[in-house]
């Protein structure tokens, strides 16, 4: 038996070693994946020893003061939650507290279609992760369909497309002489696209321009998109953050909802109300019925089980709460208000100051754009020079978070501003 057990030991070491080495070998091949380059910025930024370093290139909301903020709202739902709920798993499809909520926020409170059952929902996992969702159900149930995408977009969402295996295009979208829409191209784009084509919308406060169409220009996207039979996806990351009213933001939802539109919608909660790492969003889709609604809604819970089984709890606790009381509700839109109002200012403020810096460029587009992103125009060789001789981060894009300017840094980043811009 003796003998038996060493020549088993010495078999399993063999194999162990081989098994190392085999690891060991596939390992090597692999090459370190390309930073993130909005993380990437954070990181330098943080490396930076400077006492006058700037950070224009995070994607979350400061205070005048330059600190993260936590809401009001949030306090207080955190405090009426506390303790008194289980930490059991939620339901694949989420807490539905949370989802209907959230559907009377971006639809209306009196939607025909809530009222109908026509909407099919799930809690996800923030706007990315609803964006995901919805990118692996359109790649199940239409594989031979293409995702269009803006030219430029926010960048993981080539990432989320890419990876759930779905074909993208590009749409033309801003216009770098203008600083502005490039409508016309749009609007060729929608024409020229195949009939029944999958589009990616920024629902408000595009994501990394700021330049968002007129209420008329949606009307005409809309129209067209009616003419080809095109699906519209959108992804609403800025809701009542982008102008200070939640209606407002979502007005080119309701005029494709009105103009008899089947549409895709992902909700986010980090910017409006500071959950950034909650990962609080909700996927949902318009359907020709209730019944359709309760098919599409049992696929999405099925591809949610094998990515990632059901949603987190407290986020969605937090916000159930907040839209579900009356008070709290009013408490979260005076301060998102307070928020876009800030943003606002500060747009102002760096365009006064660049202006009255004598700059000979116009920086008009810089409050014609909207929400916490400003598409500033300055090339990549510009904001090099502003990271290197001035300390100042942002993404090569030359994309200003304007959450991260404040009373007392927004004079020194015009100042830079104009000195890489005047040649």
């Amino acid at each position: 038996m003796a003998f038996h057990n060493a020549i088993a030991r010495r078999l399993l070491g063999r194999s162990s070693v081989l098994g190392a080495r085999c690891m060991s070998s596939w390992c090597r091949s692999i090459e370190p994946a390309p930073k993130d380059p909005i993380l990437g910025v954070t990181e330098a930024f943080l490396m930076d020893q400077s006492p006058n370093k700037v950070n224009v290139g995070v994607g979350a909301y400061r205070d005048d003061d330059g600190r993260p903020v936590v809401l009001d709202c949030v306090r207080e739902a955190e405090r009426r939650i506390a303790g008194k709920q289980i930490m059991e798993y939620l339901p694949i499809g989420g807490n539905i507290k949370m989802v209907e909520e959230s559907l009377k926020l971006a639809y209306g409170e009196n939607s025909d279609f809530i009222k109908d059952e026509r909407i099919a929902a799930v809690q996800a996992l923030s706007g990315t992760g609803a964006c995901r969702l919805f990118a692996a159900f359109q790649q199940r149930f239409h594989p031979d369909s293409r995702i269009y995408i803006s030219d430029p977009t926010w960048a993981n969402h080539h990432n989320i497309w890419r990876d759930a295996e779905v074909p993208i295009r590009i749409y033309q979208y801003y216009h770098p002489e203008s600083r502005g829409l490039d409508f016309a191209a749009l609007m060729d784009n929608i024409k020229n696209a195949p009939n029944g084509s999958f589009f990616l919308l920024h629902a408000c406060a595009h994501n990394p321009t700021g330049v968002d169409p007129t209420e008329e220009q949606w009307r005409e996207i809309s129209s067209q998109f009616k003419v080809k039979g095109h699906f519209a996806f959108f992804d609403m990351a800025y809701q009542g953050f982008a102008s200070g009213n939640p209606e407002r933001d979502a007005k080119a939802v309701r005029i494709f909802l009105e103009d008899g539109h089947l549409i895709g919608l992902a909700q986010s909660y980090a910017k409006n109300m500071g959950l950034y790492g909650q990962r609080v969003g909700c996927l949902s889709l318009v359907c020709d019925d209730a019944k359709q609604a309760m098919a599409v809604k049992s696929q999405l819970q099925q591809l949610a089980r094998p990515m990632y089984s059901s949603p987190p709890v407290h986020g969605a606790l937090i916000v159930s709460t907040i839209l579900g009381d009356a008070q709290l509700k009013k408490l979260w839109l005076q301060e998102v208000k307070v928020m876009a109002d800030r943003i606002i200012g500060m747009r102002s403020e760096l365009r006064e100051r660049l202006e009255k810096l004598g700059s000979s460029l116009s920086w008009q587009h810089i409050t014609n754009q909207i929400g916490m992103f400003c598409y500033s125009g300055m090339s990549p060789e510009q904001v090099d020079r502003l990271t290197n001789e001035f300390h100042i981060y942002m993404t090569h894009n030359g994309r200003i978070s304007m959450a991260g300017l404040n009373t007392g840094n927004v004079g020194y980043v015009a100042e830079a501003i104009h000195e890489v811009t005047k040649s």
